[in-house]
């Protein structure tokens, strides 16, 4: 997944890094092109006027070490005037869908980059200090329990004894949960006297759309106000969204933006004194909605013979009951958000693919993301919005999603896809085949038939019998397959590919759910089965003849047919999607498979989106040379299905090495550096983290592990595991209802 140039996300080679300045209250709502200026603080009251944060920042980014004596070259000094997206790499999520709030490492909320508590895509605040006696505690510890709560360790070194042991100890708990940030400070005295002390927790109302934030930006759409409502709350709000913050006992000031949460305190000798306050946000302008957590997901238990796997699969359930969510239209029915904090709504290829790694699991949040994409289904043409007949939704959004500076707006719901609409047919396939019930199935079927015939016509928008896709609007996505950022399509030597484009993996997903989608037909006593598995024979020749490309180490299949049917030459991971779903023979998926393996596809923490030996490969490209652990998964899927049980081992350990240095929260993606030159995997800064595919390829891993299949309808269930497979117990997987435990 990806949002850049041509799309809404950097492309490879622009700067991500940059510092900023906090925001500075402005009077009115700042233009993002526009720097607001600063204006004098009101004095402390009870109330403030409407009030916005400034809109611009400006970052100095230094090149080089600093001049040493002696030396003849002067330093370089770049001043950066473009905002720029905000790093994640070092920062904090505690999250529950559809909040989050992120913080540095130590727990301080303060102003800087991502740093706030988020409901929806509105940044609510911006800061949250926590200062005792009039000093910010120094920070030794954070330990994340479970996705929905952190608790960040300090010590408060100022008010303690002159010994060697600390012995003033602050415990500050942060919980989110959907809708709602709190936070329990415990001051701990192991003195033999008791203590008093004060307890400050500085807050800073902001507003700022995540698009704006994304983008380096600052300030609200709307103006901010701030006003007491009872002895121990403040409403503040913008627009249609108002937050209530509360904090039983405190002293609060209103400064502007700023609340101001005071308390006195006497910790008796040897105990503990707790304050408490909290933030609950309302926005009746948000579509999506938070949901309750899995009773199944819950009951999975995984003891393997690898324990990074056991705590990678842990840690990746953790975080996908964080991710549950629901449309506000639709409440019952749950999908995955994307992930944190840029894609934290309905992604239609996002959520498809988390849902389909996690049948195992159970079939439920497959169904209902099924459906919920179903009510989004395209029914008309609009060129707006991409919208076809059949088709299924990219995103949905509260609003038009502008990136500033890149051209780049999309309509709140989006269909700038080639992909998910076979995707979807694939996952209804497939859902049923580990147990979905037959009338949920049934009930989805014409919105099945819907997205067949969307490949067949408005898919093969030239008639030359693949899908492909080309942006008509000018300021929609360019590219619309996973890799859709700006420059991911190009040719080896690091050119781009003209539109429309037919990815190869598009026509795999194409031919698996038409041969898919004829078997649903068949079984439920509907017409054209016949007729979707000859469109899907014909689809796998014409692939043969058309995309493979002769190479000295190997034949291997074009990444995409540009506008002129030339076949796109960059080796990369594309093909490894290819692998299972049917569309190539034994000897093909062989190539395939061999290529997948090659130290420029491997690095040994995963699978490179691009092979070393491109013009366009950098290993911190966002689609250029990058691994990302859902396409890892993919591929590994893929070669279990088809027998490369080796190939799928080797790809599955370098996903493992690199969970092991992510702490087992896998992001988005990393660096495609080399396992060989580097002990552990280097982040790319911008990834998103949680996110829900990622989290799911561990589920992928261990099911291509033990070499799952299920067919429902004839009432199999199979375990044929590989090699590597030893030592595993697995309990609370799901088929047809029911659970299941697997020994090995």
């Amino acid at each position: 997944m990806t949002r850049a140039t041509g799309t809404d996300r950097e492309p490879a080679g622009t700067p991500l890094a940059g510092t900023a300045a906090a925001p500075v209250p402005a009077s009115t709502p700042a233009s993002p092109s526009t720097s607001a200026s600063p204006s004098t603080p009101a004095s402390p009251s009870n109330s403030a006027s409407p009030s916005t944060p400034s809109d611009d920042r400006t970052t100095e980014q230094h090149a080089g070490a600093p001049q040493a004596p002696g030396d003849d070259h002067e330093g370089t000094t770049l001043t950066m005037t473009q905002p720029l997206q905000p790093l994640l790499h070092d920062s904090v999520v505690v999250l529950t869908a559809p909040s989050q709030a992120w913080s540095a490492a130590d727990g301080r909320i303060d102003g800087h980059g991502i740093h706030g508590f988020y409901h929806s895509d509105i940044r609510v605040l911006d800061r949250a200090l926590l200062a005792v006696s009039g000093a910010t505690p120094e920070h030794i510890a954070t330990a994340s329990p479970a996705a929905a709560s952190t608790v960040f360790t300090a010590l408060a070194r100022g008010i303690d004894d002159a010994t060697a042991d600390p012995r003033v100890r602050i415990d500050q708990r942060r919980t989110v949960d959907a809708g709602a940030l709190g936070e329990r400070i415990v001051v701990r005295n192991a003195l033999g006297d008791d203590l008093r002390t004060t307890v400050e927790v500085d807050l800073r109302a902001d507003f700022t759309p995540m698009q704006k934030v994304k983008a380096g930006l600052t300030g609200s759409e709307h103006p901010v106000t701030l006003e007491r409502s009872e002895n121990d709350t403040v409403v503040i709000g913008s627009g249609p969204v108002t937050a209530r913050v509360s904090a039983a006992g405190a002293a609060i000031a209103i400064d502007g933006l700023r609340v101001t949460l005071r308390w006195e305190i006497e910790v008796p000798a040897h105990g503990d004194a707790v304050v408490e306050w909290s933030t609950t946000v309302d926005d009746p302008s948000a579509v999506v909605a938070g949901a309750e957590p899995s009773q199944e997901w819950s009951a999975f238990r995984a003891s393997t013979g690898d324990s990074r796997l056991s705590s990678w699969l842990d840690r990746a359930i953790a975080d996908l009951q964080a991710l549950r969510m629901s449309t506000v239209e639709h409440p019952d029915d749950v999908f995955l958000a994307a992930g944190a904090p840029w894609f934290f709504t309905l992604f239609g290829r996002d959520s498809i693919w988390a849902a389909r790694m996690l049948l195992p699991l159970g079939h439920e949040i497959a169904a209902s993301t099924l459906r919920v994409l179903a009510q989004y289904q395209g029914t008309e043409t609009v060129a707006e919005t991409a919208e076809q007949p059949g088709k299924i939704m990219h995103e949905l959004r509260p609003g038009a999603l502008v990136i500033p500076g890149e051209g780049v707006v999309l309509p709140p719901l989006y269909y700038g896809t080639v992909d998910a609409t076979a995707l979807w047919v694939c996952l209804l396939h497939d859902a049923w085949r580990w147990g979905m019930p037959r009338h949920e199935v049934e009930a989805l079927l014409p919105h099945l038939e819907a997205a067949l015939a969307w490949m067949r016509d408005d898919g093969d928008s030239d008639g030359d019998g693949f899908l492909e896709y080309i942006d008509t609007t000018g300021h929609g996505l360019a590219n619309q397959g996973w890799k859709d950022s700006g420059d991911s399509i190009q040719w080896r030597d690091g050119t781009l590919a003209d539109g429309p484009i037919a990815l190869c993996e598009v026509q795999g997903y194409a031919y698996e759910a038409a041969v898919g989608g004829a078997a649903l037909l068949d079984a439920f006593g509907r017409p054209g089965g016949d007729d979707w598995r000859l469109w899907a024979a014909e689809l796998k020749q014409r692939f043969a003849d058309e995309f493979w490309i002769a190479d000295p180490a190997g034949a291997y299949p074009a990444v995409a047919l540009d506008a002129a049917k030339r076949k796109v030459d960059t080796v990369t991971s594309n093909i490894g999607h290819l692998l299972g779903t049917g569309i190539l023979d034994e000897e093909q998926a062989a190539l395939v498979a061999r290529r997948l393996v090659s130290p420029e596809l491997s690095s040994g923490y995963g699978l490179r989106t691009m092979a070393t030996d491109s013009g366009g490969y950098w290993p911190l490209s966002y689609h250029g040379g990058s691994v990302w652990a859902h396409d890892t998964a993919i591929a590994i899927t893929g070669l279990a299905r088809d027998g490369f049980r080796t190939e799928a081992a080797q790809l599955s350990d370098g996903l493992l090495a690199a969970a092991a240095g992510f702490g087992y929260r896998m992001p988005e993606l990393h660096s495609g550096d080399s396992a060989a030159e580097s002990s552990a995997p280097i982040p790319y800064p911008a990834a998103c983290r949680p996110q829900a595919w990622s989290a799911a390829a561990a589920v992928a891993v261990l099911s291509a592990r033990l070499g799952l299949r299920a067919d429902a309808p004839e009432g199999h269930f199979d375990v044929r595991p590989d090699a590597s497979a030893g030592g595993i117990r697995v309990d609370g997987l799901r088929f047809n209802g029911e659970s299941r435990s697997v020994t090995v």
